[in-house]
């Protein structure tokens, strides 16, 4: 089963978190195998952190609410809020499949939040794939309904990456400068 989990940084926890980088590092590495994406969010100028994405292959519900709240960074208060929801991995790779790779500026993370009711939106990829990193829907903790979508994309701009998706289909989208995470 695949998750999509989002810690969002509590405001003020730079400094904690960059105390932890190294636990937080030693933990995702037991978790490499099953690591499809992983990465931090980042303020719209790139200079800080402000979340910390990861989309990883585990067995069950509990071994992902293990991983999530078993995080040091969660475990210590760096964050505020923990989403944690189903995903279906729609490219069938991981982020280091991505063709053009790891290097260079201009990535997003784009979360589109379901309207509640209605058809699900964006469960076909944009015909124009090559700026996919990871794309697919967020779902309900069963896996049977659509809640959302959530993209990992390169684009010129934060407009651009919005385009991904199908705008009036969504209650709300997020977009958020993305980078790829893990050691160096």
């Amino acid at each position: 089963m695949e998750f999509f989990c989002y810690h969002r940084d509590r405001p003020g926890s730079l400094e904690l978190r960059n105390q932890l980088l190294e636990e937080h590092w030693s933990y995702m590495d037991r978790y490499a195998a099953e690591m499809i994406a992983r990465g931090p969010t980042l303020t719209s100028d790139g200079d800080a952190p402000t979340g910390s994405v990861h989309i990883v292959d585990l067995p069950d519900p509990t071994a992902a609410r293990t991983f999530a709240f078993g995080e040091p960074g969660y475990q210590a208060g760096v964050y505020r809020d923990v989403m944690l929801r189903r995903w279906h991995n729609t490219l069938g790779r991981t982020m280091w499949e991505f063709p053009a790779g790891d290097t260079g500026d201009n990535r997003y993370l784009v979360l589109g939040f379901g309207l509640g009711t209605g058809q699900a939106a964006d469960l076909e990829m944009p015909p124009e794939q090559d700026e996919l990193i990871a794309y697919g829907p967020l779902l309900s903790d069963d896996g049977a309904t659509w809640v959302g979508t959530a993209v990992l994309v390169r684009a010129p701009d934060p407009d651009t990456a919005r385009a991904v998706l199908t705008s009036d289909r969504y209650a709300d989208i997020e977009v958020h400068r993305w980078q790829f995470g893990g050691r160096s």
